[in-house]
């Protein structure tokens, strides 16, 4: 920033030389919207600059913004474009998948006399390649008459990526028998890092290979192999290439916290992400997006601010990326209202920060407002993807807004015509079922064009479940268990089904055959925050050091309510053993002793927050919102489907859940 304003000053404000220099800084910290200030404030502009602009964004992954400059340039609103531009410009069109705009650059290749570039044409076999186009790109590589290692390299690569691994290793096979070196690209283009599964062994001799040959040591193939075994969730190679890497990169660290994130070890991604920030490494956009979706995942809004301090101190507020991962912590973390005020500062969205904050309105049971975000995202011409429609259902289903749903699930069909995933139908069935529409919801099932596997019947199941109608809910466990005969979920919830209604022999046969396929059922925990820390109970848990002073208040909280009308919940608990002994078990559930804790360990009027890893039971759900009103707190309870905020005696959900 001083070197900028030291060129003002010294009056080389204006220079285009100084400008690109500029520019160049910007995208290299990372902050583009400087970058984009100074190219506005240029009286004039040409083509080295726009060049700059165009590779800039691209390395910062604002691949619109690239491909904005470049059409200004070809409409002739900018200076004259030249090879460079158009092979500059290819990968971000190659990112987006934007096909029909590939095809025409390349038309205006071959009328510029391009199209014998070999940078223009590799970026070409790129372009198709990741357009799923992989023939187009073979007919093109076919046609170059002096193949170079990036030609081939782009080959392999565009083979890989599509899957074709047996010819990426023929053309590898022949470019090493004509005698010819490769280099750390080609072992790149090689490694099925989007697809690895059904690969480990081919990535196992890749693994080989690139100690023996030396490659290893290249930071790109270091990286690339351990994102591969991250995908695998192999997390223990990925950690000791890792460690053994003697050149670690931003690229590398930021590999390792993404991929213990994705495969849901989110403290010690939290702990990586903090040992990098020790290591003198500076965060870009993508760790903070990777190490946010930790804190999402986790729920702790407490991380979720420390990263959004950091956010600030960094500059990423004006990245869409970032911006839209904050969106998304805030609503998973419980805070719906400061996400939206995010949401409505961004100065540009995207179809995915549309998408999280009409997915985080679903998740807090606020329908009608992610109805009202939804249509305003369809009138402000983002195009709506399989996600948009997703996120729309889902607020339906939870918000009881049926016609609403029904339309919707019609629109994505039939006037948008996106083609129907598992999920969607679920979700349609999950609107019929829970407002009690269980006919509706098989004949939908029974009319759906493709076979409904477990997603869908699960939905039914669910249903059933809150209606209390046997007869179906044995359809629906049929279909399920020979479906996905090793998903424990569905035993629990088939034999609770029968507990309500006090059939207890059926749902101790459900019970018997989980035990005898030797299925474990998962056992609730419930987390609190409190100072930054993190606490978990599990049920009738003594473990916590303050146990004695958590029972002592719950046994107090427990007594209050009684007192204000609260009755246990228990009839979906073991039908073996006597009422009250049902009741001394539901009354140290994790939830309980979780918000127990949460009221000794804060002062009056403070909101408490707990994270269940399973859906909340009825009795701790009834007695939650008792709690609530003797106490006069707010408590924000996400379990393993949405949020309940309870006040004054209520929850958000209004019992529709």
């Amino acid at each position: 920033m001083s070197l900028h304003g030291m060129a003002i000053v010294d009056g080389f404000g204006s220079d285009l030389f100084v400008g690109s220099v500029l520019a160049d800084m910007y995208f290299k910290l990372w902050r583009e919207e400087w970058a984009q200030k100074v190219f506005d404030g240029l009286p004039d502009r040409d083509t080295i600059l726009c060049n700059t602009m165009i590779s800039g964004f691209i390395r910062n992954c604002c691949f619109k913004d690239s491909i904005r400059v470049f059409r200004e340039m070809v409409s002739g609103n900018g200076p004259q474009f030249d090879m460079t531009t158009v092979a500059a410009v290819l990968p971000a069109v190659a990112e987006l998948q934007e096909l029909r705009l590939g095809m025409e650059i390349q038309c205006l290749g071959i009328k510029f006399g391009f199209h014998c570039n070999v940078s223009i044409v590799t970026g070409l076999i790129s372009l198709y390649s990741k357009c799923g186009e992989v023939q187009t790109a073979k007919s093109l590589f076919e046609e170059i008459q002096r193949k170079d290692l990036i030609s081939y390299n782009a080959m392999i690569s565009g083979f890989t990526g599509n899957g074709e691994t047996a010819s990426s290793v023929k053309l590898f096979k022949q470019w090493i028998h004509m005698g010819e070196r490769v280099n750390s690209g080609t072992i790149v283009g090689l490694i099925p890092v989007y697809s690895p599964f059904g690969h480990m062994s081919l990535i196992n001799c890749i693994h080989i290979f690139s100690v023996k040959s030396g490659f290893i040591s290249s930071p790109s193939v270091s990286t690339a192999l351990t994102t591969a075994y991250c995908r695998l969730n192999e997390m223990e190679s990925a950690q000791q290439l890792f460690d053994e890497s003697p050149d670690r990169t931003l690229a590398s660290w930021n590999t390792m916290v993404a991929g213990y994130t994705q495969n849901g070890l989110i403290e010690t991604s939290i702990s990586l992400f903090r040992q990098m920030l020790l290591s003198n490494f500076c965060p870009n956009p993508v760790t903070v997006a990777s190490i946010l979706s930790a804190c999402a995942q986790l729920g702790s809004l407490s991380l979720g601010k420390w990263v959004h301090d950091i956010v600030r101190s960094k500059g990423f507020n004006s990245s869409v990326y970032v911006s839209t991962a904050l969106i998304d912590m805030y609503a998973k973390c419980g805070s719906i209202a400061e996400a939206r005020q995010l949401f409505d500062l961004m100065p540009e969205k995207n179809e995915v920060t549309w998408n999280a904050m009409i997915s985080g309105y679903g998740l807090h049971g606020l329908g009608k407002e992610a109805l009202m975000l939804f249509y305003e995202m369809l009138n402000s011409g983002i195009s709506p993807t399989a996600v948009t429609f997703l996120s729309a259902l889902y607020a339906c289903s939870h918000a009881g807004l049926v016609r609403e749903g029904e339309e919707i699930f019609y629109s994505m069909v039939h006037k948008y015509r996106f083609e129907p995933l598992a999920a969607h139908y679920a979700c349609v069935v999950d609107i019929l079922g829970r407002a009690g529409r269980l006919q509706d919801a098989l004949e939908f099932i029974k009319g759906m064009p493709v076979e409904p596997g477990p997603p869908v019947w699960g939905a039914l199941l669910g249903a059933c479940k809150i209606h209390k109608d046997t007869t179906l809910a044995r359809v629906a466990s049929e279909r399920l268990l020979e479906l996905d005969p090793e998903n424990i979920g569905y035993y629990v919830l088939v034999s609770n089904i029968y507990s309500a209604e006090r059939n207890y022999p059926e749902a101790a046969t459900v019970r018997q055959v989980a035990k005898k396929r030797k299925l474990e059922k998962t056992p609730g925990c419930t987390m609190i925050e409190i100072s930054q820390i993190s606490h978990i109970f599990t049920s009738g848990d003594w473990s916590h050091p303050q146990s004695a002073a958590i029972y002592s208040e719950l046994e107090r909280l427990l007594g209050k309510i009684k007192e204000a009308g609260f009755k246990a919940e228990t009839v979906t608990a073991l039908h073996d053993v006597e009422e009250e002994e049902k009741e001394l078990t539901m009354k140290v559930h994790s939830e309980k002793l979780a918000i127990a804790f949460g009221l000794i360990s804060t002062g009056p009027g403070t909101e408490i927050r707990i994270i269940k890893n399973l859906r909340v039971c009825l009795d701790c759900h009834t007695a939650t919102k008792f709690i609530s009103k003797v106490t006069n707190r707010v408590i924000v309870v996400r379990d393993a489907n949405r949020f309940h905020h309870f006040k004054d005696g209520e929850c958000s959900c209004k019992d529709y859940w």
